[in-house]
């Protein structure tokens, strides 16, 4: 065990309670220590799975503990204390871990001792705990909370309670202001998340199996993230290459937070010989070991339709050359609603980076279906002026888009109408039109489709869009269908969950077309066009 100083106050002898007080005080900014002396290594046999690794036994007497993974984890969460320094009044930083890991590496462990080191440490802290089933936070989540309080030198401090809707650890004396609850993750529970009130202490919470909770409730628990000394911690298989987990890990978040990635080899209770079997069967590069071995996103999420492998490829290939026998095809997706896009995407032959829209240049909000109209017009005039005729304008019809078209074919411009819901031409492997469209999208991607990278402009929303949507199958006929935007921007969240730049490339593969030129002129003129010239149709301020 760690040496911990016993004061006396005035020549008089701390009473038991006192005593331990005054002992767990010292471990406000050493979890680790907190670890190993609240819990019976030298005479449990129960937790008495793990050889306390070489580095850290010079720190304790005990011959068992914490796996270094969970060691190394505890002592950077110290750090990370001791950098704030908060006071008990002033306002820090969120502390904020995120942890992807393959199976079995006692993550639900580590989370039952990050929840009795807050509470035991930290008087008048406040928590929330959630996991992405409520069996899950019952009967593994809460059940290793209970299991490590018992275990605990505090558990008579507290009240654990299990009942179903109820399930919490509150101080004996304070059960409203010093408490930790299990909540369900039901996005119409999402109130539970918002701020905590722990101005003076430590409001925190931590997020098992983080891969399956929605956007709205990592969102909602920003709310108390902004007083005290906030904690979140996020553990999870990286089962979905889509959602906060993953942005908190890997994508824009990622600088907010403590990453880690657990392989599950590299810990000491996990079965070896079951996770070698694993990889002898299906690969170490497969989506499978990736996600449950090794601690990684898959290539694609189970249910992602387009891989991130593909788009990040679309992305580094370098743009295909284009000439006067490149068709130029616009796609237009019309918002529907205030806090969507619309979205005009030019596409020359396979170069859709080159003039793919921006913010304000090509991406509008609150535009009239006149308005709409008019961009696409410039679109088309500006394109006209280096030589390129238009092929198609493709516009989605539904709502809104419906005068869009009209407008754009009563002044004379070929415009076809396509509905998302509607039948498509492969009807043996799709459901509806947008389905298909997605598909050729996909497809394109693969081969020879470059698309704007991840530094440009406008490169990161259209890379989340992209490989954000889910899909299905149908059940008779086990047709392609894809998440519907309502559900894609239920499940994500936030203002550009809505996949308005995607939809709007996808259009331009709505149907094949034929090229837009005058032969003569062709033939003149068959040297590529220079997509980076000095005049770009998208330039200017529209």
């Amino acid at each position: 065990m760690s040496e911990v100083s016993r004061d006396t106050t005035d020549g008089e002898e701390l009473n038991p309670d006192e005593q331990l007080a005054d002992d767990l005080s010292q471990f406000y900014a050493d979890p680790l220590g907190y670890v190993m002396y609240a819990f019976p290594w030298d005479t449990d046999p129960t937790v008495q799975l793990v050889k306390l690794p070489e580095a850290y036994r010079g720190r304790f007497d005990s011959v068992y503990g914490p796996d270094e993974w969970a060691c190394e984890f505890l002592d950077d969460l110290g750090a990370e204390i001791e950098d704030r320094g908060f006071d008990g009044q002033t306002a820090v930083d969120p502390i904020q871990f995120a942890t992807a890991s393959g199976h079995g590496i006692g993550k639900s462990t580590l989370a039952a001792w990050l929840i009795k080191f807050i509470m035991d440490t930290r008087p008048f802290a406040k928590g929330v705990v959630t996991s992405n089933t409520a069996e899950q936070l019952r009967t593994k989540t809460w059940a290793e909370a209970g299991k490590w309080h018992k275990l605990s030198l505090t558990s008579h401090w507290f009240d654990y309670n299990t009942g179903r809707g109820a399930m919490s650890l509150v101080h004996k004396d304070h059960k409203e202001t010093w408490r930790v609850d299990a909540q369900t993750c039901r996005e119409e529970n999402s109130e539970a998340f918002a701020g905590l009130h722990a101005a003076n202490s430590t409001p925190f919470y931590l997020f098992d199996e983080a891969s399956n909770i929605s956007n709205k409730i990592f969102e909602v628990r920003e709310g108390g993230t902004t007083d005290g000394e906030p904690m979140t911690f996020d553990f999870g298989n990286p089962t979905r290459n889509s959602g906060r987990f993953f942005e908190n890990c890997i994508g824009k978040f990622k600088h907010r937070y403590r990453v880690r990635k657990i392989d599950s080899r590299d810990v000491a209770i996990t079965n070896k010989a079951r996770l070698q079997a694993w990889v002898d069967d299906y690969g170490e590069e497969s989506d499978f070991c990736k996600v449950r071995v090794r601690g990684d996103f898959p290539s694609a999420g189970s249910q992602q339709f387009i891989p991130t492998e593909i788009v990040t490829q679309a992305m580094e290939r370098e743009a295909p050359g284009v000439d006067l026998l490149s068709p130029l095809i616009i796609g237009v997706d019309v918002a529907r609603f205030g806090d969507d896009e619309t979205v005009i995407y030019p596409r020359v032959g396979m170069d859709a980076r080159s003039w793919a829209p921006t913010p304000g240049n090509g991406r509008y909000r609150g535009l009239d279906a006149v308005q709409v109209a008019a961009k696409v017009i410039e679109v088309v005039k500006r394109f006209k002026t280096i030589g390129k005729s238009t092929s198609a304008i493709f516009v989605d019809e539904t709502g809104v888009g419906g005068g869009v078209i009209d407008i754009l074919r009563h002044l004379g411009y070929a415009t076809i109408g396509i509905s998302f819901g509607g039948k498509p031409t492969d009807t043996i492997t799709y459901r509806f039109k947008v389905d298909e469209m997605w598909g050729e999208l996909k497809d394109a991607l693969k081969t020879s489709l470059a698309i704007p990278g991840m530094h440009s402009k406008g490169g990161v929303d259209l890379n989340n869009q992209l490989t954000q949507r889910e899909y299905a199958y149908t059940l008779l006929g086990n047709k392609t269908s894809l998440e519907s935007k309502r559900d894609m921007k239920a499940r994500l969240g936030g203002e550009f969950a809505s996949p308005d730049i995607a939809d709007a490339l996808a259009l331009t593969f709505a149907q094949d077309v034929a090229l837009a030129v005058d032969p003569q002129l062709a033939k003149l003129q068959q040297a590529p066009m220079q997509a980076q010239s000095e005049y770009d149709p998208l330039e200017q301020e529209w």
